[in-house]
Protein backbone atom coordinates (compact mmCIF):
# COMPACT_ATOMS: atom_id res chain seq x y z
CA UNK A 1 0.00 0.00 0.00
CA UNK A 2 2.93 2.36 0.54
CA UNK A 3 4.04 1.74 -3.04
CA UNK A 4 0.46 2.36 -4.19
CA UNK A 5 0.35 5.64 -2.25
CA UNK A 6 3.58 6.67 -3.94
CA UNK A 7 1.98 6.11 -7.36
CA UNK A 8 -1.08 8.12 -6.33
CA UNK A 9 1.25 10.99 -5.47
CA UNK A 10 2.95 10.57 -8.85
CA UNK A 11 -0.42 10.91 -10.60
CA UNK A 12 -1.28 13.96 -8.50
CA UNK A 13 2.09 15.50 -9.34
CA UNK A 14 1.56 14.92 -13.06
CA UNK A 15 -1.89 16.49 -12.90
CA UNK A 16 -0.64 19.51 -10.97
CA UNK A 17 2.33 20.07 -13.28
CA UNK A 18 0.30 19.90 -16.47
CA UNK A 19 -2.54 22.33 -15.83
CA UNK A 20 -5.08 20.61 -13.58
CA UNK A 21 -6.95 22.64 -11.00
CA UNK A 22 -6.55 21.85 -7.29
CA UNK A 23 -9.99 20.28 -6.87
CA UNK A 24 -9.35 17.87 -9.75
CA UNK A 25 -6.07 16.71 -8.21
CA UNK A 26 -7.64 16.15 -4.78
CA UNK A 27 -10.68 14.35 -6.18
CA UNK A 28 -8.61 12.11 -8.47
CA UNK A 29 -6.31 10.96 -5.66
CA UNK A 30 -9.26 10.43 -3.29
CA UNK A 31 -11.31 8.39 -5.76
CA UNK A 32 -8.36 6.21 -6.75
CA UNK A 33 -7.44 5.59 -3.11
CA UNK A 34 -10.99 4.49 -2.30
CA UNK A 35 -11.04 2.26 -5.37
CA UNK A 36 -7.91 0.49 -4.11
CA UNK A 37 -9.43 -0.29 -0.72
CA UNK A 38 -8.92 2.72 1.53
CA UNK A 39 -11.85 3.46 3.86
CA UNK A 40 -10.93 7.14 4.21
CA UNK A 41 -8.81 9.53 2.17
CA UNK A 42 -7.49 12.87 3.38
CA UNK A 43 -5.88 14.87 0.55
CA UNK A 44 -4.49 18.38 0.82
CA UNK A 45 -3.02 20.05 -2.25
CA UNK A 46 -1.60 23.51 -2.75
CA UNK A 47 0.43 24.90 -5.63
CA UNK A 48 3.72 23.15 -4.79
CA UNK A 49 2.82 20.52 -2.21
CA UNK A 50 0.67 17.38 -1.91
CA UNK A 51 -0.16 15.65 1.39
CA UNK A 52 -2.13 12.37 1.33
CA UNK A 53 -3.30 10.14 4.20
CA UNK A 54 -4.94 6.76 3.55
CA UNK A 55 -6.85 4.95 6.29
CA UNK A 56 -6.96 1.21 5.65
CA UNK A 57 -9.67 -1.26 6.79
CA UNK A 58 -7.35 -2.65 9.50
CA UNK A 59 -6.96 0.83 11.02
CA UNK A 60 -3.52 1.64 9.63
CA UNK A 61 -2.98 5.19 8.42
CA UNK A 62 -0.40 5.77 5.70
CA UNK A 63 0.78 9.30 5.03
CA UNK A 64 3.13 10.71 2.41
CA UNK A 65 4.08 14.23 1.39
CA UNK A 66 5.32 15.32 -2.02
CA UNK A 67 7.11 18.62 -2.69
CA UNK A 68 6.54 19.79 -6.26
CA UNK A 69 9.71 21.43 -7.54
CA UNK A 70 9.03 21.85 -11.27
CA UNK A 71 6.84 24.86 -12.17
CA UNK A 72 3.40 24.07 -13.50
CA UNK A 73 2.87 24.16 -17.24
CA UNK A 74 0.16 23.14 -19.68
CA UNK A 75 0.07 19.78 -21.44
CA UNK A 76 -3.45 18.63 -22.21
CA UNK A 77 -2.24 15.32 -23.66
CA UNK A 78 -0.65 14.29 -20.36
CA UNK A 79 -3.63 15.70 -18.48
CA UNK A 80 -6.10 13.65 -20.50
CA UNK A 81 -3.90 10.54 -20.13
CA UNK A 82 -3.93 10.94 -16.34
CA UNK A 83 -7.70 11.44 -16.33
CA UNK A 84 -8.23 8.35 -18.48
CA UNK A 85 -5.95 6.28 -16.22
CA UNK A 86 -7.79 7.39 -13.08
CA UNK A 87 -11.16 6.46 -14.61
CA UNK A 88 -9.83 3.01 -15.58
CA UNK A 89 -8.56 2.42 -12.06
CA UNK A 90 -11.83 3.55 -10.48
CA UNK A 91 -13.77 1.08 -12.68
CA UNK A 92 -11.31 -1.80 -12.33
CA UNK A 93 -8.20 -1.22 -10.19
CA UNK A 94 -5.04 -2.14 -12.08
CA UNK A 95 -2.31 -4.27 -10.50
CA UNK A 96 0.42 -2.18 -8.92
CA UNK A 97 3.01 -3.16 -11.53
CA UNK A 98 0.72 -2.19 -14.39
CA UNK A 99 -0.25 1.07 -12.68
CA UNK A 100 3.43 1.92 -12.17
CA UNK A 101 4.16 1.23 -15.83
CA UNK A 102 1.23 3.40 -16.97
CA UNK A 103 2.30 6.31 -14.77
CA UNK A 104 5.86 6.07 -16.06
CA UNK A 105 4.60 5.97 -19.65
CA UNK A 106 2.64 9.19 -19.08
CA UNK A 107 5.60 10.84 -17.31
CA UNK A 108 8.05 10.09 -20.13
CA UNK A 109 5.61 10.90 -22.93
CA UNK A 110 6.83 13.77 -25.07
CA UNK A 111 5.51 15.71 -28.02
CA UNK A 112 7.51 15.97 -31.21
CA UNK A 113 9.49 19.17 -31.67
CA UNK A 114 7.78 19.69 -35.01
CA UNK A 115 4.36 19.67 -33.34
CA UNK A 116 5.44 22.05 -30.55
CA UNK A 117 7.19 24.51 -32.84
CA UNK A 118 4.50 24.34 -35.51
CA UNK A 119 1.59 24.85 -33.14
CA UNK A 120 3.34 27.74 -31.37
CA UNK A 121 4.11 29.48 -34.65
CA UNK A 122 0.56 28.92 -35.90
CA UNK A 123 -0.96 30.31 -32.69
CA UNK A 124 1.23 33.42 -32.63
CA UNK A 125 0.75 34.12 -36.33
CA UNK A 126 -3.02 33.75 -36.01
CA UNK A 127 -3.21 36.14 -33.06
CA UNK A 128 -1.06 38.69 -34.89
CA UNK A 129 -3.47 38.66 -37.83
CA UNK A 130 -6.48 38.67 -35.51
CA UNK A 131 -5.30 41.83 -33.76
CA UNK A 132 -4.82 43.70 -37.06
CA UNK A 133 -1.30 42.82 -38.16
CA UNK A 134 -0.33 42.21 -41.77
CA UNK A 135 1.38 39.23 -43.44
CA UNK A 136 4.85 40.66 -42.74
CA UNK A 137 3.99 41.13 -39.06
CA UNK A 138 2.71 37.57 -38.96
CA UNK A 139 5.94 36.14 -40.39
CA UNK A 140 8.11 38.08 -37.93
CA UNK A 141 6.00 37.01 -34.96
CA UNK A 142 6.12 33.38 -36.11
CA UNK A 143 9.92 33.54 -36.33
CA UNK A 144 10.14 34.83 -32.78
CA UNK A 145 7.67 32.14 -31.65
CA UNK A 146 10.15 29.51 -32.90
CA UNK A 147 12.92 31.30 -30.98
CA UNK A 148 10.77 31.22 -27.85
CA UNK A 149 10.40 27.44 -28.18
CA UNK A 150 14.19 27.20 -28.28
CA UNK A 151 14.44 29.36 -25.14
CA UNK A 152 11.84 27.21 -23.37
CA UNK A 153 13.83 24.12 -24.25
CA UNK A 154 17.29 25.33 -23.26
CA UNK A 155 16.93 28.44 -21.07
CA UNK A 156 14.01 27.53 -18.82
CA UNK A 157 15.76 24.55 -17.12
CA UNK A 158 18.57 26.82 -15.88
CA UNK A 159 16.33 29.69 -14.71
CA UNK A 160 15.51 29.92 -11.00
CA UNK A 161 11.80 30.33 -11.64
CA UNK A 162 9.18 31.20 -14.25
CA UNK A 163 9.28 34.92 -13.42
CA UNK A 164 12.97 35.16 -14.30
CA UNK A 165 12.45 33.17 -17.51
CA UNK A 166 9.52 35.35 -18.63
CA UNK A 167 11.51 38.52 -17.95
CA UNK A 168 14.58 37.33 -19.87
CA UNK A 169 12.54 35.84 -22.71
CA UNK A 170 10.35 38.92 -23.21
CA UNK A 171 13.42 41.18 -23.03
CA UNK A 172 15.29 39.20 -25.69
CA UNK A 173 12.27 38.88 -27.95
CA UNK A 174 11.40 42.54 -27.37
CA UNK A 175 14.90 43.64 -28.38
CA UNK A 176 14.72 41.47 -31.48
CA UNK A 177 11.27 42.78 -32.41
CA UNK A 178 12.29 46.40 -31.90
CA UNK A 179 15.40 45.79 -33.99
CA UNK A 180 13.29 44.42 -36.85
CA UNK A 181 10.98 47.43 -36.66
CA UNK A 182 13.98 49.79 -36.81
CA UNK A 183 15.30 47.97 -39.88
CA UNK A 184 11.88 47.65 -41.54
CA UNK A 185 9.63 50.57 -40.52
CA UNK A 186 6.71 48.99 -42.37
CA UNK A 187 6.34 46.50 -39.50
CA UNK A 188 3.85 47.23 -36.71
CA UNK A 189 5.53 46.75 -33.33
CA UNK A 190 2.35 46.64 -31.28
CA UNK A 191 0.69 44.01 -33.48
CA UNK A 192 3.76 41.75 -33.39
CA UNK A 193 4.13 42.06 -29.63
CA UNK A 194 0.46 41.53 -28.80
CA UNK A 195 0.35 38.45 -31.00
CA UNK A 196 3.57 37.05 -29.57
CA UNK A 197 2.74 37.71 -25.92
CA UNK A 198 -0.27 35.37 -26.17
CA UNK A 199 2.23 32.49 -26.30
CA UNK A 200 3.51 33.14 -22.77
CA UNK A 201 0.60 34.82 -21.01
CA UNK A 202 -0.53 32.58 -18.07
CA UNK A 203 -4.17 32.37 -19.10
CA UNK A 204 -4.88 28.84 -17.85
CA UNK A 205 -3.10 29.41 -14.54
CA UNK A 206 -5.06 32.61 -13.92
CA UNK A 207 -8.36 30.90 -14.81
CA UNK A 208 -7.59 27.96 -12.51
CA UNK A 209 -6.67 30.34 -9.68
CA UNK A 210 -10.03 32.12 -9.86
CA UNK A 211 -11.85 28.78 -10.07
CA UNK A 212 -9.98 27.47 -7.02
CA UNK A 213 -10.94 30.56 -5.03
CA UNK A 214 -14.60 30.25 -6.05
CA UNK A 215 -14.82 26.57 -5.01
CA UNK A 216 -13.20 27.21 -1.62
CA UNK A 217 -9.52 26.43 -2.20
CA UNK A 218 -8.62 29.96 -1.18
CA UNK A 219 -4.97 29.42 -0.25
CA UNK A 220 -4.10 27.58 -3.46
CA UNK A 221 -6.09 30.01 -5.59
CA UNK A 222 -4.47 33.07 -4.00
CA UNK A 223 -0.99 31.60 -4.43
CA UNK A 224 -1.58 30.73 -8.07
CA UNK A 225 -3.21 34.10 -8.79
CA UNK A 226 -0.26 35.93 -7.26
CA UNK A 227 2.16 33.79 -9.26
CA UNK A 228 0.21 34.39 -12.48
CA UNK A 229 0.24 38.15 -11.95
CA UNK A 230 4.00 38.02 -11.35
CA UNK A 231 4.47 36.05 -14.59
CA UNK A 232 2.37 38.58 -16.51
CA UNK A 233 4.21 41.49 -14.88
CA UNK A 234 7.56 39.99 -15.85
CA UNK A 235 6.40 39.72 -19.46
CA UNK A 236 5.26 43.33 -19.55
CA UNK A 237 8.44 44.53 -17.84
CA UNK A 238 10.67 42.76 -20.36
CA UNK A 239 8.89 44.34 -23.33
CA UNK A 240 8.84 47.77 -21.68
CA UNK A 241 12.57 47.55 -20.99
CA UNK A 242 13.26 46.53 -24.61
CA UNK A 243 11.25 49.49 -25.92
CA UNK A 244 13.08 51.85 -23.52
CA UNK A 245 16.51 50.56 -24.56
CA UNK A 246 15.85 50.80 -28.30
CA UNK A 247 13.76 53.98 -28.16
CA UNK A 248 11.21 52.65 -30.66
Amino acid sequence: MEALLDQLLNIGELLLQNGAEISRVEETISRMGMAYGAVEMQVFVITYSIVVSMKMPDGRVLTQTRRITRPAGTDFLRLEACNALSRRCCRTPLPLEELTAEVERIRTRSNSRLRIYGSSMLAVGSFTLFFGGGPADMLVSMAFAALTCLLQEYLMPICMNRVIFNLICSLLIGLGTCGCVLLFPVLQLDKIMIGYIMLLIPGLAMTNSVRDILVGNTISGALLLTESLLWAGALASGFMLAIWITGV
